[in-house]
């Protein structure tokens, strides 16, 4: 039986799931993209300022999204030469402050980047190249998103772990 907090870690789970879905067809995108754009260049010598920048503009969603997803679905970088041998709990342990600092770390640049975001607004940041983009600073507004999403996700892992933790070994 889940506890209501174990019930609402996974709603915010399924958030960050649904939302690294959605977001990794932005890969699909900036590969389509890319090879546009090297066409474009290589046979017909010629391109646009607009489309090159594109591609980080659409690599910033992908990574600041994917970050999350990755970290959900553990495809993230652990030193599992040291994790392997601890015992179960000690593991949990480990995992536990894992998902705290997760959590404190997002809402740190979270907070952070929100004066980048809001000057950038402010003067209506676009493109400082001829045929770029307008609006750069939608593409930095993803930046607090990005983040804001990393700490929902560091508070779900906190909450289940938390839970279970509480509730001792199970038999």
């Amino acid at each position: 039986m889940m506890t209501p907090l174990e019930r609402f870690a996974e709603r915010l789970e399924r958030a960050v799931d649904l939302i690294g879905r959605a977001t990794a067809w932005l890969a699909l995108a900036l590969v389509l993209l890319m090879a546009a754009n090297v066409l474009l260049r290589y046979l017909f010598r010629t391109g646009s300022v607009w489309s090159q920048e594109l591609e980080w503009h659409l690599m910033v969603p992908l990574t600041l999204f994917g970050m999350s997803y990755g970290i959900l679905k553990d495809g993230h970088l652990r030193v599992d030469l040291f994790y392997v041998r601890f015992s179960e709990g000690a593991r949990s342990w480990i995992d536990f402050a894992s998902a705290v600092l997760l959590m404190l770390v997002g809402i740190a640049v979270l907070w952070l980047s929100l004066g980048y975001v809001e000057q950038s607004s402010s003067i209506g940041e676009g493109s400082p190249d001829p045929g770029g983009l307008p609006y750069r600073y939608v593409l930095k507004a993803i930046i607090p998103v990005g983040f804001g999403l990393l700490a929902l996700l560091g508070l779900a892992q906190s909450l289940k772990l938390g839970v279970r933790l509480l509730a001792g070994p199970r038999t």
